[in-house]
């Protein structure tokens, strides 16, 4: 049965058909095929040591049998709570090649949220490295009973780090062993390795920035595959890079997050690209990456990005290896895009996806239509449309707001032992993003906001990155979150919270309102304003309204206890 075509498709260019053919194999698959073809080539650069492709596979190998050896079998939950080591990918694709299910864990996390995520997972083994504190964590997490096994990279020999200490690993404690032990014990072992399907489950994802405890995403081989297909028909259809050319890509975004998963070891990777692994953001490294080591791809989030455009001597930098830049993790200000291509002349175009949607959702063209505040178009092989925030079976005409929903063969399964919110998350066999925004007539997609965020003030719906891109807009202004705060005469409003640039003076909330004059509608005019030298970042280094406006939430619950 023919279909009529979506609107984005008309701006697609020539080569870049939005019907994608997916695969069916499972990830270990995929890269197997990747380091039988690419063997002696660079896979990995940790801290100038170099890991090929073909010591990459060796090491998927042994681990996969290794961890076979402890008892574990198919469909068992492993938790990695790894940096952006070797660790991370010899142990993220032995585990799929061993048939378990890998939980990813934020190095950042809090111990009540690691404990909670291992416990709903029910992963009893935990893979950790001994940087700084993260052995001493995963020790204590183990000597409480909340798992049975710790598996260590010992990272030390890689060299030191400055200011980040490595702790020994004991060696009189029979629930603790090496990575190292582990991959022995795999290398002379004759375990066969079991048959996987790619609707297994591979991995669970757990979602940040929601209310209530964190869920976990079910991602099985072929919804990871499948977002892995997508962005590779997007990428070669736009005639840019010759199909299947190798980047050297900075991955600086954390791997655990489903945005550098996806992006930077899956699907680069599977193009047989070499990822220059970091343990950490910083803007001197990342440009030393560029003008250095040469690097032709870096992904980054937001704040990586108003950190960098607000580096001086920017517009002097030599940033001519880069091929390709992209920003991603939540709505990049439309000034700091604009700043960027002042400085550098290079488009970064934004896209959008989430945890559920295995990152994969918009993005915009390298080249050919693109629109200022724009989160790009569909992707191949992705249905979108906007529904009535009332009844999310009721399609919005283009050009009306609602709430983003989203078909497509890269949509998660559902929450890990969830099915109330996994059923409240889908409706017509759409997933419900939560996002609110449109689809204009050429098919590219605009975000406002988050539905949770949403400021209810007055009658009126306001949007906080509405307000956040106005006030971006200052020039003295590096880096803002905007909250609602409860209201006696509206039920909220909303509040600015801004760190400044380097020796920029404090400015007057009197002529901050005077400057967002013609920017923002007067129910859109921030209430209160507050400096601080830094604001509150996620573990992937998004800003996080969460603790603001908790921070806010508390000081008027104080307010009604005292009155």
């Amino acid at each position: 049965m023919s279909r009529r075509p979506f609107p984005w498709e008309r701006n697609y260019p020539p080569d870049l058909a939005w019907d994608v053919t997916i695969p069916r194999e499972t990830i270990p698959a995929m890269i197997a095929r990747t380091i039988e073809t690419y063997g002696p080539e660079p896979a990995l650069d940790y801290r100038g040591h170099k890991i090929s492709f073909s010591l990459l596979g060796v090491a998927i190998d042994e681990v996969a049998k290794g961890l076979i050896t402890l008892g574990l079998r198919r469909g068992d939950r492993i938790a990695l709570y790894l940096p952006n080591s070797p660790g991370h990918p010899f142990s993220f694709f032995g585990a799929l090649t061993a048939g378990l299910v890998v939980v990813h864990l934020s190095p950042l996390d809090a111990e009540r949220e690691l404990v909670h995520k291992l416990h709903d997972s029910g992963a009893r083994t935990l893979v950790c490295t001994n940087i700084g504190p993260m052995l001493g964590m995963a020790r204590k997490l183990l000597d409480t009973g909340h798992i049975d096994r710790i598996i260590v990279g010992d990272d030390a020999q890689f060299g030191p780090i400055p200011g980040m200490p490595h702790p020994p690993i004991p060696t009189n404690d029979s629930r603790i062993i090496t990575i190292q032990a582990l991959r022995e014990a795999g290398r002379i072992s004759d375990t066969l390795l079991p048959d996987i399907d790619s609707d297994d489950l591979a991995l669970l994802q757990y979602t940040g920035g929601t209310t209530g405890l964190p869920k976990g995403a079910m991602h099985t081989h072929a919804t990871l595959r499948a977002s892995v297909a997508i962005y590779q028909a997007f990428i070669d259809g736009q005639g840019r890079f010759v199909p299947g050319e190798r980047l050297r890509a900075i991955c600086m975004l954390p791997l655990f997050h489903i945005y550098a998963l996806v992006v930077l070891l899956l699907l680069q990777l599977s193009r047989g690209s070499e990822l220059l692994l970091r343990l950490k953001f910083d803007p001197e490294t990342t440009l030393r990456d560029i003008e250095v080591n040469k690097a032709s791809y870096f992904p980054g989030v937001p704040t990586m990005w108003i950190a960098l455009a607000n580096i001086a001597d920017l517009d002097r930098r030599d940033l001519s290896s880069l091929k390709l830049v992209g920003s991603g993790g939540a709505p990049l200000p439309v000034e700091i895009g604009q700043r960027f291509e002042r400085l550098t002349g290079m488009r970064l175009g934004g896209g959008w996806g989430m945890t559920e949607t295995a990152s994969a959702g918009t993005g915009n063209l390298l080249d050919g239509i693109f629109k200022l505040g724009s989160a790009g178009m569909p992707l191949p092989g992705i249905e979108l449309d906007v529904v009535s925030l009332d009844d999310p079976s009721r399609i919005l005409p283009y050009g009306e707001t609602g709430e983003i929903r989203i078909k497509a063969p890269n949509v998660f399964k559902g929450y890990w032992n969830n099915p109330e919110e996994t059923a409240r998350s889908f409706a017509d066999g759409h997933f419900l993003t939560g996002d609110i925004g449109w689809i204009d007539d050429d098919g590219m997609v605009f975000l406002v906001d988050r539905k949770k965020d949403m400021i209810l003030s007055g009658g009126f719906n306001v949007y906080p990155t509405v307000i956040e891109s106005a006030i971006y807009e200052h020039p003295d202004v590096a880096e803002v979150i905007v909250v609602g705060i409860p209201d006696d005469y509206r039920g909220q409003s909303a509040k600015a919270f801004v760190s400044l640039k380097p020796d920029a003076p404090e400015f007057t909330f009197e002529s901050l309102r005077d400057f967002l004059a013609d920017k923002l509608g007067k129910h859109e005019m921030p209430a209160a304003l507050e400096f601080r030298d830094a604001l509150p970042k996620t573990s992937v280094g998004k800003f996080s309204r969460k603790e603001l406006a908790a921070e806010e939430a508390a000081k008027s619950t104080y307010k009604r206890a005292v009155s």
